[in-house]
C-alpha cells in the first residue's frame, strides 16, 4: 500500500508549500483539497495547474486523491464542510454542489488524479425522510456520474457521521440504485468507527467498492473530531490487517485538517506511527 497526506491540514500554506512539506516528511502522495486555498477547480487557471504538476515532479509525490468534499470557498456560515449538499431544499443551490463536483472530476483527469472523493449526500433537513434524501441524491448524481464515465475518474463516495449516509448498511442500500463501475467508496476508518461500524469487519463487507482509505483516529467517545493515529481509540493494527486480506493494494491517506496549528508535527507523528503497519 502507499501512504499519502491530506493538503487539507496545510490550509495556511500554498499548494507548493504544502507539498514540499509532506514530501520531506517522506509521504509517497498528497491528496489534493479542491478548494481555497490549493485547487478551487472554478477559478483554477492552466498555469495553476502546471504548477501543481511542477510541484508534484519536485517533490516526488503522486496524487492519491481530489478531495471535493469541502467546500470553504462558498463559505456557508452553516458548516464550511457540508454545504452546499447534494439535498439542499434549493435546487440552484444544489447546482453549485453538482458543479463544483463535475469540475474537480475534470481537473482530477487533467492533474493525473485516479479519484475524486465527494459527500454522501449531506444532512437530512428536519421533518425529510432519510429515503427522500436518498431518492433525491441518486438523481442528482446521475449527471455527475456520467461526467466521471467520460472522464475515466472514479467518484468515490465518503460515508460521514451526521450526513445522509453514515453506515456500511446505508452505503450498501445506497449502491443498490447505482450501476456504474465509475462510483465506489472512500473508506473513512475513523468516520465507521464513529457510527459503531467496527473497521476490521465493516471493510471486508465494502470490499467490492472501496477504492481509497482515509485514516485518522478517534476518542473513545466516538465523537467525530480527527485525531493523530495512536491518540485515540480505534485498533489500526486490525483494521489495517483488514485492509490487506481485501487485497487492498492503492492509496491510504492520513486526514488530520484540525491540525492546521502545526501539521508537520501530526504528519510527522501519523507517518512514524502507521507507516510500519502498511508494511
Amino acid at each position: 500500500m502507499k501512504l499519502a497526506f491530506s493538503s487539507n491540514a496545510y490550509l495556511r500554506f500554498s499548494f507548493n508549500d504544502a507539498a514540499k512539506k509532506i514530501g520531506k516528511l517522506g509521504y509517497q502522495g498528497i491528496e489534493i483539497m479542491a478548494d481555497v486555498p490549493h485547487a478551487w477547480p472554478a477559478f483554477m487557471l492552466e498555469e495553476q495547474k502546471q504548477g501543481i504538476r511542477d510541484s508534484l515532479k519536485s517533490n516526488n509525490l503522486a496524487i492519491s486523491n481530489i478531495n471535493s468534499f469541502m467546500m470553504h470557498a462558498v463559505n456557508d456560515p452553516r458548516q464550511r464542510y457540508w454545504y452546499p449538499s447534494w439535498i439542499e431544499p434549493d435546487k440552484h443551490y444544489r447546482q453549485i454542489r453538482i458543479d463544483h463536483t463535475m469540475r474537480c472530476l475534470t481537473m482530477a483527469k487533467e492533474l493525473g488524479a485516479p479519484c475524486i472523493t465527494t459527500e454522501p449526500g449531506g444532512p437530512v433537513e428536519a421533518g425529510a425522510s432519510w429515503n427522500a434524501g436518498l431518492k433525491l441524491f441518486v438523481e442528482m448524481l446521475k449527471p455527475v456520474i456520467e461526467h466521471a464515465e467520460k472522464e475515466g475518474v472514479l467518484l468515490l463516495i465518503e460515508p460521514e457521521p451526521g450526513l445522509l449516509i453514515e453506515t456500511a448498511d446505508q452505503f450498501l442500500e445506497f449502491m443498490g440504485h447505482i450501476k456504474s463501475p465509475m462510483v465506489g467508496c472512500n473508506f473513512d476508518i475513523g468516520h465507521s468507527y464513529c457510527v459503531g461500524d467496527d473497521p476490521a469487519s465493516t471493510i471486508p463487507r465494502l470490499a467490492n467498492y472501496i477504492k481509497h482509505f482515509h485514516l485518522e483516529d478517534i476518542a473513545s467517545t466516538r465523537v467525530h473530531h480527527h485525531l493523530i493515529p495512536g491518540d485515540g481509540a480505534i485498533d489500526f493494527k486490525a483494521a489495517i490487517e483488514a485492509i490487506k486480506a481485501i487485497g487492498y493494494k492503492e492509496w491510504v491517506t492520513i486526514e488530520l485538517y484540525p491540525y492546521v496549528e502545526d501539521p508537520d508535527q501530526a504528519a510527522k507523528l501519523a507517518r512514524e506511527r502507521i507507516a510500519p503497519l502498511l508494511a
